[in-house]
Protein backbone atom coordinates (compact mmCIF):
# COMPACT_ATOMS: atom_id res chain seq x y z
CA UNK A 1 0.00 0.00 0.00
CA UNK A 2 3.21 2.75 1.13
CA UNK A 3 4.50 1.29 -2.05
CA UNK A 4 1.61 2.42 -4.33
CA UNK A 5 1.26 5.69 -2.60
CA UNK A 6 4.60 6.70 -3.01
CA UNK A 7 4.32 5.29 -7.08
CA UNK A 8 1.14 7.89 -7.19
CA UNK A 9 2.93 10.62 -5.55
CA UNK A 10 6.00 10.39 -7.87
CA UNK A 11 3.56 10.05 -10.74
CA UNK A 12 2.31 13.39 -9.72
CA UNK A 13 5.02 15.42 -10.52
CA UNK A 14 5.77 16.99 -13.23
CA UNK A 15 7.51 15.25 -16.13
CA UNK A 16 9.03 18.03 -18.25
CA UNK A 17 12.54 17.95 -19.10
CA UNK A 18 12.25 14.20 -18.58
CA UNK A 19 14.17 12.14 -20.98
CA UNK A 20 13.48 8.15 -21.74
CA UNK A 21 16.46 7.96 -23.20
CA UNK A 22 18.73 9.34 -20.21
CA UNK A 23 18.79 5.57 -18.00
CA UNK A 24 20.05 3.70 -21.65
CA UNK A 25 22.49 5.81 -22.37
CA UNK A 26 24.04 5.88 -18.75
CA UNK A 27 23.85 2.08 -18.82
CA UNK A 28 25.63 2.54 -22.25
CA UNK A 29 28.45 4.46 -20.13
CA UNK A 30 28.43 2.73 -17.26
CA UNK A 31 27.51 -0.98 -17.22
CA UNK A 32 25.68 -3.09 -15.36
CA UNK A 33 27.86 -3.90 -11.59
CA UNK A 34 26.05 -7.18 -11.73
CA UNK A 35 26.26 -8.54 -15.33
CA UNK A 36 28.42 -5.89 -16.81
CA UNK A 37 26.11 -5.43 -20.08
CA UNK A 38 25.27 -2.32 -20.90
CA UNK A 39 21.57 -3.10 -22.23
CA UNK A 40 19.33 -5.06 -20.10
CA UNK A 41 18.39 -5.70 -16.77
CA UNK A 42 20.31 -5.23 -14.15
CA UNK A 43 19.99 -8.05 -10.95
CA UNK A 44 20.33 -6.04 -7.78
CA UNK A 45 20.46 -2.60 -8.81
CA UNK A 46 18.82 -0.03 -10.30
CA UNK A 47 19.93 3.27 -12.30
CA UNK A 48 18.70 6.30 -9.82
CA UNK A 49 19.52 10.27 -9.77
CA UNK A 50 21.85 11.35 -7.20
CA UNK A 51 19.45 14.31 -6.70
CA UNK A 52 16.16 13.18 -7.12
CA UNK A 53 13.85 14.25 -10.16
CA UNK A 54 11.08 15.44 -7.93
CA UNK A 55 14.07 17.63 -5.98
CA UNK A 56 14.55 20.03 -8.98
CA UNK A 57 17.47 17.45 -10.40
CA UNK A 58 18.00 17.37 -14.05
CA UNK A 59 17.66 13.96 -15.67
CA UNK A 60 21.07 13.45 -17.27
CA UNK A 61 23.50 10.78 -17.33
CA UNK A 62 25.92 13.03 -14.97
CA UNK A 63 23.09 13.22 -12.66
CA UNK A 64 22.84 9.24 -12.54
CA UNK A 65 24.38 6.25 -10.35
CA UNK A 66 24.01 2.25 -10.19
CA UNK A 67 22.55 2.04 -6.42
CA UNK A 68 21.44 -1.58 -5.10
CA UNK A 69 17.46 -2.10 -4.61
CA UNK A 70 18.39 -2.08 -0.92
CA UNK A 71 19.97 1.22 -1.09
CA UNK A 72 17.32 2.33 -3.86
CA UNK A 73 14.46 1.38 -0.73
CA UNK A 74 16.07 3.20 1.79
CA UNK A 75 17.04 6.21 -0.06
CA UNK A 76 13.36 6.72 -1.38
CA UNK A 77 12.08 6.75 2.69
CA UNK A 78 13.59 9.91 2.65
CA UNK A 79 14.48 11.76 -0.39
CA UNK A 80 10.79 13.06 -0.86
CA UNK A 81 10.16 13.99 2.63
CA UNK A 82 14.03 16.32 2.84
CA UNK A 83 12.75 17.84 -0.65
CA UNK A 84 9.19 19.28 0.47
CA UNK A 85 11.65 20.67 3.97
CA UNK A 86 13.69 22.49 1.36
CA UNK A 87 10.72 23.47 -0.78
CA UNK A 88 9.02 25.55 2.17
Amino acid sequence: MIRIAFLLLILSFPTHGRDRNVPAAFQREFPCPSTGKTTGACPGWTRDHWIPLACGGPDTIDNMVWQTTEEAKAKDKWELKGCRRKAK
